[in-house]
Formats: structure tokens, C-alpha cells, sequence
């Protein structure tokens, strides 16, 4: 992985100033946050998912790779299509990748929609501190999406803390990105919000007696200048997209292509879940509260 290309100044956003925060209610349920939960087109054949992202979406590891494993593990047959720079928003994501994105969404399908579920990924920085730029990149691309699509499911990602843990800020900056996910949720048709960060929250707070450090290491997320998840959080990650879109907790495979380690000659490979995963059961149960 050549994940040097990363080091750009995302750490910069720890000195954005966030006016007037409005801190959210942690015990107020999603769907009284946001609309209700969306519902997918009757597909003709196998449904379609397609995942916009950055880093947050593929890096140390691919969630639209252990989404398709989970799946092929619950007989749940699901095409995969994926449109991902790293280090960058929505409208640079979908400059990258004009020519493929148009073909697709001229693409037609006998039920009407081609793509039946759609996830979106914004980066940290305008998700955390640029709601109207936010608010125009989704409705850019859904706009997009819905040539062809009018009816697809869309789950907003709910994307994390950018600081550790430890850091006397990080409750502050979890809470402002979720509530701007939120808003996104409800200026979004036919809409959800992943939640993400509600679960890597609620892993570091110990929920289901997860323990996030191992050997005194982060083993949920890991980085220099921006921080992305490791196999644990991967893992976690999966279960809560099949859980939110089901409604219903996955088996979970034995084996799911995971990560090597965090150095630029590491990659993914096949890996035992029972080896590479601290904790799946709490991890499971984390994924499917949040769902």
C-alpha cells in the first residue's frame, strides 16, 4: 500500500474553529434524528450496491470487500461497484472517476433502478466543519444516481472522531460530525445514516466489554495524520452495514480478507476472523446496536 500519499495536512482540521456547537443527545435514538429508515427498490436479480469514498472506505482494509464476503457468507447475492479516491471529498471523487461514474448512471436495469443501495463517504473536513459544501457534494451525486436509480436506498456514513481517544476534544468532535450527518440524513431522499462512529464510540467506551487497546496500541483505528480503521474496526464496520441494511445480524465468516499490518509493504489477505479479530462476539454486538 502506498499510504505515504496520505500525509497531507488533514491534522489541520484540529485547529478548525467549530462556533457554536450544539452537542447531541446520545441517548436519543436515530430515528428521531433523521427519517425513517429507507427502503430498497424490488430488484430483479441480484441487488446492486455501490460504495463513494476515500481512505475511510478502502485503506488498511476494503469495506466493499468484507461487505461482499459477509454477504457471500449469508447467501445474500449483491453486485459491488465502488468509486474511490483517496484523501479527498465527494465532487473530487466523482471528477476522478467521471467517465466510469456517467456510464453507470446511464446504466438501466428492468426494475428501474440499477443501483438498488448506494453508501457515501464524505471526507473529515467537510463533513466535520463544512455542512453546506457537504449538503451540495451528496445532493450533487444524488442527483446523479437518481438518472437512473430513482428509487435506490442511501446510507450516509457517518464518519468518526478524527482525533485518538485520549484526547480531551474527541467527544466534541464526534458529536459535530454526527450531527452533521444527520442533517444530511434528513435533506436526503429515500435516506439513513451508517453509524459509524456511533459504533467506534461506543467500542472505545467499552460497550459488550470490548477493549480497544491491545499491548497498549489503538487496535480499532491507526495513523499519523488522519486515523483509519484496522481489522478490528473493519470487522465491526461490516457487520453494522449488512446489520443496517438487513435489519438482521450476519453470520460472520471464518475467514475475511483483512489486513497485514500498517507498514507501506503491508497489504489485505484472507485471514482466520478467530486470529485477526480481538473480539468478534462484542464486536458483533456493537455493530448490530447501532443498525
Amino acid at each position: 500500500m502506498k499510504k505515504s500519499i496520505l500525509l497531507f495536512g488533514l491534522v489541520a482540521i484540529l485547529f478548525i474553529s467549530c462556533k457554536d456547537k450544539q452537542t447531541t443527545d446520545e441517548s436519543t435514538s436515530i430515528t428521531e434524528e433523521s427519517n425513517s429508515k429507507p427502503k430498497a427498490p424490488k430488484a430483479e436479480g441480484s441487488p446492486r450496491i455501490l460504495f463513494i469514498g476515500n481512505s475511510h472506505t478502502e485503506f488498511f482494509v476494503s469495506s466493499p470487500i468484507i461487505f461482499g464476503e459477509i454477504c457471500k457468507a449469508n447467501n445474500q447475492e449483491m453486485n459491488i461497484d465502488k468509486l474511490v479516491t483517496m484523501g479527498v471529498s465527494i465532487e473530487k471523487i466523482y471528477d476522478d472517476h467521471v467517465s466510469e461514474a456517467e456510464a453507470n448512471f446511464a446504466k438501466k436495469d428492468k426494475d428501474g433502478n440499477y443501483y438498488d443501495y448506494v453508501v457515501l463517504q464524505e471526507s473529515t473536513p467537510v463533513a466535520l466543519s463544512e455542512l453546506d459544501k457537504y449538503k451540495e457534494n451528496v445532493k450533487m451525486i444524488v442527483d446523479k444516481i437518481h438518472k437512473n436509480s430513482p428509487d435506490v436506498a442511501i446510507y450516509i456514513y457517518e464518519g468518526m472522531s478524527p482525533i485518538p481517544f485520549t484526547d480531551s476534544e474527541y467527544k466534541e468532535y464526534y458529536e459535530e460530525i454526527r450531527k452533521n450527518a444527520v442533517e444530511i440524513v434528513k435533506s436526503t431522499k429515500n435516506a439513513d445514516l451508517l453509524r459509524v462512529g456511533d459504533a467506534v464510540n461506543d467500542a472505545y467506551n467499552g460497550k459488550h466489554d470490548y477493549e480497544y487497546l491491545v499491548a497498549n496500541k489503538d487496535n480499532l483505528r491507526y495513523g499519523e495524520n488522519t486515523l483509519h480503521l484496522l481489522n478490528d474496526g473493519a470487522y465491526m464496520q461490516g457487520a453494522l452495514l449488512f446489520a443496517t441494511i438487513f435489519g438482521k445480524k450476519p453470520v460472520m465468516p471464518k475467514e475475511l480478507t483483512l489486513s497485514t499490518g500498517t507498514g507501506d509493504n503491508d497489504d489485505m489477505k484472507k485471514q482466520e476472523v478467530s486470529k485477526a479479530i480481538s473480539n468478534p462476539k462484542a464486536l458483533e454486538e456493537i455493530a448490530f446496536d447501532n443498525r
